[in-house]
């Protein structure tokens, strides 16, 4: 088992985040439940971000000298994170980075355990594990734009 087998189930959960971000507004980057929570465009960058990080840590990829993580640490205003059209621009980079880390790792490396800041997990259960975190951050970014457009 390869890329080709872990492709298919990745595409569907991240085209699915990314059609979702998509259909934000620049009203909805900056939501959030309240003033202690993360808004959805924390969330967006965050959820980028660690796409690179996986990308290095499990696939062996380098992120771009460009790329930097700014969700790290205390949390911040969803403005300081810039516009929503560069947000959807860096989280497209992200996935495409990740797919082409993925693409490029041999075969025989997918089920060999990588030591990484989470602990021991393989590039296969990695992909798992990204997909869970993307996941999560899709039914929060839903949420707050349910309850905080509600409360407007």
């Amino acid at each position: 088992m390869s890329f080709e087998s872990v492709y298919p189930i990745y595409r569907t959960a991240r085209d699915s985040f990314q059609k979702s971000a998509q259909s934000l507004t620049e009203e909805d980057f900056t939501l959030k439940l309240s003033s202690n929570t993360s808004s959805i465009g924390f969330m967006v960058r965050h959820n980028a971000e660690v796409e690179y990080m996986f990308a290095e840590w499990f696939f062996n990829k380098s992120k771009p000298e460009d790329v930097t993580f700014i969700t790290n640490g205390p949390e911040k205003d969803g403005d300081s994170f810039g516009t929503l059209e560069e947000n959807l621009a860096f989280s497209q980079a992200a996935d495409q980075f990740l797919t082409e880390a993925m693409r490029e790792l041999p075969v025989e490396a997918w089920d060999e355990p990588v030591k990484s800041p989470m602990g021991l997990s393989t590039p296969r259960q990695a992909v798992g594990r990204v997909l869970y975190h993307c996941g999560l951050h899709a039914g929060q970014i839903s949420l707050i734009r349910k309850v905080a457009k509600a409360s407007l």
